[in-house]
Protein backbone atom coordinates (compact mmCIF):
# COMPACT_ATOMS: atom_id res chain seq x y z
CA UNK A 1 0.00 0.00 0.00
CA UNK A 2 2.88 2.31 0.64
CA UNK A 3 4.42 1.74 -2.53
CA UNK A 4 1.14 2.97 -4.26
CA UNK A 5 0.73 5.65 -2.34
CA UNK A 6 4.46 6.66 -3.51
CA UNK A 7 3.69 6.46 -6.84
CA UNK A 8 3.28 9.81 -8.96
CA UNK A 9 -0.34 10.42 -9.57
CA UNK A 10 -2.06 11.94 -12.94
CA UNK A 11 -1.82 15.51 -13.01
CA UNK A 12 0.77 15.97 -10.04
CA UNK A 13 3.89 18.10 -10.58
CA UNK A 14 7.04 15.64 -11.19
CA UNK A 15 10.50 17.24 -9.81
CA UNK A 16 10.72 20.09 -11.56
CA UNK A 17 12.42 23.87 -10.67
CA UNK A 18 9.21 25.37 -10.37
CA UNK A 19 10.92 28.75 -9.97
CA UNK A 20 12.75 27.87 -13.28
CA UNK A 21 9.95 27.04 -15.27
CA UNK A 22 7.65 30.20 -14.55
CA UNK A 23 10.70 32.79 -15.74
CA UNK A 24 11.25 30.52 -18.85
CA UNK A 25 7.81 31.41 -19.15
CA UNK A 26 7.74 34.78 -18.63
CA UNK A 27 10.19 35.31 -20.86
CA UNK A 28 8.13 33.60 -23.60
CA UNK A 29 5.14 36.06 -22.92
CA UNK A 30 7.73 38.75 -23.04
CA UNK A 31 8.90 37.26 -26.39
CA UNK A 32 5.71 36.24 -28.32
CA UNK A 33 2.98 37.75 -26.25
CA UNK A 34 0.10 35.84 -24.92
CA UNK A 35 -1.40 34.52 -27.64
CA UNK A 36 1.98 34.07 -29.69
CA UNK A 37 2.86 31.27 -27.60
CA UNK A 38 0.31 28.37 -27.18
CA UNK A 39 0.22 25.78 -24.31
CA UNK A 40 2.15 23.11 -25.93
CA UNK A 41 5.02 25.74 -26.80
CA UNK A 42 5.03 26.83 -23.42
CA UNK A 43 5.49 23.46 -21.67
CA UNK A 44 8.05 22.46 -24.66
CA UNK A 45 9.98 25.19 -23.32
CA UNK A 46 9.69 24.69 -19.66
CA UNK A 47 10.50 21.27 -19.98
CA UNK A 48 7.19 20.13 -17.88
CA UNK A 49 4.19 18.21 -19.53
CA UNK A 50 0.79 20.04 -19.67
CA UNK A 51 -0.90 18.26 -17.06
CA UNK A 52 2.09 19.52 -15.04
CA UNK A 53 1.54 22.91 -15.98
CA UNK A 54 -2.42 22.68 -14.99
CA UNK A 55 -1.42 21.49 -11.70
CA UNK A 56 1.39 24.08 -10.78
CA UNK A 57 0.29 26.99 -12.04
CA UNK A 58 -3.51 26.65 -13.11
CA UNK A 59 -4.52 27.33 -16.83
CA UNK A 60 -2.39 29.68 -19.20
CA UNK A 61 -4.33 32.82 -18.21
CA UNK A 62 -2.74 32.09 -14.11
CA UNK A 63 0.69 31.44 -15.52
CA UNK A 64 0.81 34.81 -17.42
CA UNK A 65 -0.68 36.72 -14.74
CA UNK A 66 2.52 35.24 -11.96
CA UNK A 67 4.81 35.57 -15.32
CA UNK A 68 3.47 39.21 -15.11
CA UNK A 69 4.22 39.83 -11.37
CA UNK A 70 7.03 38.02 -11.83
CA UNK A 71 8.37 40.21 -14.19
CA UNK A 72 7.34 43.94 -12.55
CA UNK A 73 8.88 42.29 -9.45
CA UNK A 74 12.74 41.78 -11.22
CA UNK A 75 13.22 43.35 -15.02
CA UNK A 76 9.91 45.91 -15.10
CA UNK A 77 10.50 47.77 -11.68
CA UNK A 78 12.92 50.31 -12.71
CA UNK A 79 10.82 52.86 -13.56
CA UNK A 80 9.18 53.20 -9.89
CA UNK A 81 12.55 52.85 -8.75
CA UNK A 82 13.81 55.79 -10.84
CA UNK A 83 10.94 58.06 -9.17
CA UNK A 84 11.64 57.32 -5.53
CA UNK A 85 15.42 57.71 -6.53
CA UNK A 86 15.12 61.39 -7.45
CA UNK A 87 13.66 64.25 -5.29
CA UNK A 88 11.81 65.91 -8.18
CA UNK A 89 9.43 63.99 -10.60
CA UNK A 90 11.45 65.11 -13.59
CA UNK A 91 14.33 64.12 -12.45
CA UNK A 92 12.61 60.87 -11.88
CA UNK A 93 10.76 60.70 -15.24
CA UNK A 94 14.57 61.23 -16.97
CA UNK A 95 15.95 58.68 -15.27
CA UNK A 96 13.49 56.20 -15.67
CA UNK A 97 13.09 56.63 -19.52
CA UNK A 98 16.83 56.67 -20.03
CA UNK A 99 16.65 53.24 -17.94
CA UNK A 100 14.03 52.05 -20.35
CA UNK A 101 16.22 52.80 -23.34
CA UNK A 102 18.96 50.72 -21.51
CA UNK A 103 17.11 47.75 -20.52
CA UNK A 104 14.71 47.54 -23.71
CA UNK A 105 17.76 46.97 -25.44
CA UNK A 106 20.08 44.92 -22.88
CA UNK A 107 21.42 41.44 -25.07
CA UNK A 108 20.14 38.21 -23.90
CA UNK A 109 16.80 39.84 -23.05
CA UNK A 110 13.57 39.86 -24.70
CA UNK A 111 13.14 43.10 -26.49
CA UNK A 112 10.98 46.01 -25.37
CA UNK A 113 8.30 45.66 -22.20
CA UNK A 114 6.16 43.02 -21.09
CA UNK A 115 3.61 44.96 -20.47
CA UNK A 116 3.72 47.07 -23.47
CA UNK A 117 3.58 44.23 -26.06
CA UNK A 118 2.04 41.25 -24.43
CA UNK A 119 -1.32 42.25 -25.71
CA UNK A 120 -0.33 43.43 -28.85
CA UNK A 121 -2.85 41.75 -31.62
CA UNK A 122 -4.47 39.96 -28.90
CA UNK A 123 -7.81 37.80 -29.44
CA UNK A 124 -10.95 38.99 -28.96
CA UNK A 125 -11.27 35.68 -26.55
CA UNK A 126 -8.10 37.10 -24.52
CA UNK A 127 -9.77 40.59 -23.66
CA UNK A 128 -9.24 39.58 -20.31
CA UNK A 129 -5.85 39.64 -20.61
CA UNK A 130 -5.48 42.67 -22.96
CA UNK A 131 -8.00 44.46 -19.62
CA UNK A 132 -5.67 43.57 -16.89
CA UNK A 133 -2.54 45.12 -18.84
CA UNK A 134 -4.35 48.27 -19.76
CA UNK A 135 -5.19 48.16 -16.05
CA UNK A 136 -1.47 47.93 -14.89
CA UNK A 137 -0.51 50.65 -17.79
CA UNK A 138 -3.66 53.02 -16.04
CA UNK A 139 -2.31 52.23 -12.46
CA UNK A 140 1.04 53.48 -13.27
CA UNK A 141 -0.31 56.49 -15.07
CA UNK A 142 -2.47 57.71 -11.96
CA UNK A 143 0.45 57.18 -9.79
CA UNK A 144 2.67 59.28 -12.24
CA UNK A 145 -0.03 61.70 -12.70
CA UNK A 146 -0.40 61.95 -8.75
CA UNK A 147 3.93 62.84 -8.08
CA UNK A 148 3.28 65.32 -10.99
CA UNK A 149 0.49 67.00 -9.62
CA UNK A 150 2.36 67.29 -6.31
CA UNK A 151 5.43 68.68 -7.79
CA UNK A 152 3.52 71.82 -9.45
CA UNK A 153 1.26 71.92 -6.34
CA UNK A 154 4.80 72.60 -4.07
CA UNK A 155 6.31 74.84 -7.24
CA UNK A 156 9.01 72.48 -7.90
CA UNK A 157 7.35 72.15 -11.47
CA UNK A 158 5.60 74.39 -13.59
CA UNK A 159 2.39 73.72 -14.34
CA UNK A 160 2.28 75.10 -17.96
CA UNK A 161 1.12 71.15 -19.24
CA UNK A 162 -1.72 69.45 -16.68
CA UNK A 163 -0.44 66.80 -14.81
CA UNK A 164 -3.35 64.49 -17.28
CA UNK A 165 -1.56 65.26 -20.35
CA UNK A 166 1.82 65.15 -18.94
CA UNK A 167 1.56 62.08 -17.82
CA UNK A 168 -0.01 60.44 -20.93
CA UNK A 169 3.22 61.86 -22.61
CA UNK A 170 5.41 60.00 -20.67
CA UNK A 171 3.70 56.88 -20.91
CA UNK A 172 3.19 57.94 -25.00
CA UNK A 173 6.76 57.86 -25.05
CA UNK A 174 7.53 54.92 -23.14
CA UNK A 175 5.82 52.99 -25.23
CA UNK A 176 7.24 54.49 -28.16
CA UNK A 177 10.78 53.38 -26.68
CA UNK A 178 9.73 49.86 -26.16
CA UNK A 179 8.09 49.82 -29.74
CA UNK A 180 11.53 50.99 -31.35
CA UNK A 181 13.57 48.74 -29.60
CA UNK A 182 11.59 45.27 -30.62
CA UNK A 183 12.06 47.26 -34.07
CA UNK A 184 16.34 46.85 -33.33
CA UNK A 185 16.71 50.60 -32.49
CA UNK A 186 20.22 50.20 -30.41
CA UNK A 187 19.98 51.61 -26.48
CA UNK A 188 22.17 55.34 -27.88
CA UNK A 189 19.41 56.04 -30.66
CA UNK A 190 16.59 55.72 -27.61
CA UNK A 191 18.38 57.65 -24.87
CA UNK A 192 18.53 60.48 -28.01
CA UNK A 193 14.76 60.24 -28.32
CA UNK A 194 14.72 60.29 -24.44
CA UNK A 195 16.75 63.89 -24.22
CA UNK A 196 14.61 65.10 -26.93
CA UNK A 197 11.35 63.91 -25.24
CA UNK A 198 12.33 65.68 -21.98
CA UNK A 199 12.44 69.33 -24.29
CA UNK A 200 8.97 68.95 -23.54
CA UNK A 201 8.72 68.86 -19.77
CA UNK A 202 8.68 72.10 -18.18
CA UNK A 203 11.07 73.30 -16.27
CA UNK A 204 10.23 74.75 -12.97
CA UNK A 205 11.19 77.12 -10.15
CA UNK A 206 13.65 76.10 -6.95
CA UNK A 207 14.65 72.68 -7.30
CA UNK A 208 17.88 70.50 -6.69
CA UNK A 209 20.85 71.06 -8.75
CA UNK A 210 21.01 68.58 -11.62
CA UNK A 211 23.52 65.52 -11.03
CA UNK A 212 26.89 66.73 -12.52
Amino acid sequence: MAAADSMPRPGRPRGFDRAKALEVAMFEFWRRGFDGVSVSELTTRMGIAAPSLYAAFGDKRALFREALDAYLDSFGGFFEEALVAEPTVRRGVRRALRSAAVEYTRPGRPRGCLVLSAAVACAASSADVEALLRDRREANLAALRERIAADMAAGVLAPTIGADTLARYTGAVLQGLSQQARDGASAEELLGVVEAAMTSWPLSGPRPPDPA
